[in-house]
C-alpha cells in the first residue's frame, strides 16, 4: 500500500494506515467498534499519538508484526483472535506492552489478557485522559512471568489469575488482583494513593471512594475471609502499605491489630 493522501470517504482505520511510511505508531488500537474506534482516534490525534486501527485480533497481529508500535490496546472481547491469545503471541513473537480495554461483557476475556502478559487495565469505552499518562510514563515491557509472588501467607499467580492465603483461595476481581498484586510488589512500603490510582487507572485521581473502597474490600477478604497475617494499613496523609505479622488469625475473627480507618 503506498502512503498516498487517503480519500475523504476512506474509514478511520484506512486513515491511519495509509499514514507515511518511516513514522513508528504510539499506539496500535484494535477495537471491533469502528465508532468507537474513530472516535477514540480522534481524541487520540488531538493529543499528538500517532495511532493504527484494526478490527480484530488476526489483524492486530499482522500490524504489530509489520508496523512495530511503541503500544498496544486491544478490545476485550476481540474477534476472530481474542485478546487472550493475542497478547501471548504478541509476547512471544513481537515484544511490545500490552493495555486491555473492557466493559463487562468483556471482564472474564480482560482477566485471561492480563494473565497472558498485559501489563495494564482500562475501561472500554476509552477514556484517553486514563490511557496517555500510561504512554507518556512508559508501560514496562512484556515479559515471561517468572512464578508467584509470596508475601507472608499470600501467594499470588499473575499467569493462572489465582490468589491463595495459606493454600485456601480467594477470590477477587480484575482491580482488586491488580491492587494486591501492585502492593506485593511493593510490600512494607508506603504507596502513595497518586501512585495506586497512576498504577490501576493511569490516573492522578479519582473520584474520593473509588481507591478507598478497592483497599477496603480487599483488606476485608484477607483478614476476615482468609485469616491471612498480613494486611492493607492506612497511613493517614501518605497512602497505603501491605505489612505481614507474624501470626494469622482465624477466618470470621477480629485481628488484635487495629483497624485502618480508610
Amino acid at each position: 500500500m503506498t502512503p498516498d493522501a487517503p480519500h475523504p470517504s476512506d474509514s478511520a482505520s484506512q486513515r491511519e494506515i495509509s499514514a507515511p511510511t518511516g513514522k513508528r505508531p504510539g499506539l496500535l488500537l484494535a477495537e471491533p467498534d469502528e465508532k468507537l474506534a474513530a472516535k477514540a482516534l480522534s481524541r487520540f490525534e488531538r493529543a499528538g499519538v500517532h495511532v493504527v486501527i484494526c478490527h480484530d485480533g488476526a489483524e492486530a497481529l499482522l500490524r504489530v508484526g509489520s508496523q512495530h508500535p511503541e503500544a498496544v490496546l486491544l478490545a476485550a472481547p476481540l474477534p476472530v483472535i481474542g485478546a487472550a491469545a493475542v497478547t501471548g503471541l504478541i509476547a512471544r513473537l513481537h515484544p511490545v506492552p500490552v493495555m486491555v480495554g473492557a466493559g463487562p461483557d468483556g471482564a472474564e476475556e480482560a482477566t485471561a489478557a492480563l494473565a497472558a502478559g498485559a501489563v495494564a487495565f482500562v475501561a472500554r469505552p476509552y477514556r484517553v485522559e486514563e490511557i496517555l499518562p500510561l504512554l507518556t510514563a512508559g508501560l514496562p515491557r512484556s515479559t515471561d512471568p517468572n512464578g508467584p509472588l509470596v508475601v507472608g501467607d499470600i501467594e499470588l499467580d499473575p499467569v493462572s489469575f489465582h490468589v491463595r492465603v495459606r493454600g485456601r483461595l480467594l477470590d477477587l476481581p480484575v482491580r482488586e488482583f491488580l491492587l494486591l498484586r501492585y502492593l506485593m510488589e511493593h510490600a512494607s512500603r508506603v504507596i502513595s494513593r497518586r501512585e495506586l490510582t497512576q498504577a490501576l487507572w493511569g490516573a492522578d485521581a479519582l473520584d474520593s471512594n473509588t481507591l478507598t473502597v478497592h483497599v477496603r474490600r480487599v483488606r476485608n477478604k484477607l483478614r476476615d475471609q482468609a485469616g491471612s497475617c498480613c494486611t492493607i494499613d492506612a497511613i493517614r496523609g501518605m497512602g497505603y502499605r501491605l505489612e505481614c505479622t507474624a501470626t494469622a488469625t482465624t477466618p470470621g475473627t477480629v485481628s488484635p491489630r487495629p483497624a485502618p480507618t480508610r
